[in-house]
């Protein structure tokens, strides 16, 4: 049983560890790779078409959902 629960110790502080690492790993690409340049988008002063069109988009959206939501 000693055997057993230092293997099953040993696997929790393991699977924790790296659990919590490659969720952090993921996080934190996401937030350099995507979540960053979005914001730096919408803080520039003039709007790039991209921009603009997902943002058209965006409020075309919510629109259609204030308007459905009234009703």
């Amino acid at each position: 049983m000693e055997v057993f629960g230092f293997a099953g110790l040993f696997g929790l502080i393991l699977g924790f560890m790296f659990g919590v690492g490659c969720a952090m790993a993921v996080l934190y690409s996401v937030y350099m790779g995507g979540y960053r340049k979005a914001v730096e988008d919408s803080l520039q002063q003039e709007k790039s078409a991209r921009y603009l069109v997902n943002l058209l988009k965006v409020r075309a959206k919510s629109d259609k959902e204030l308007s459905a939501s009234a009703k």
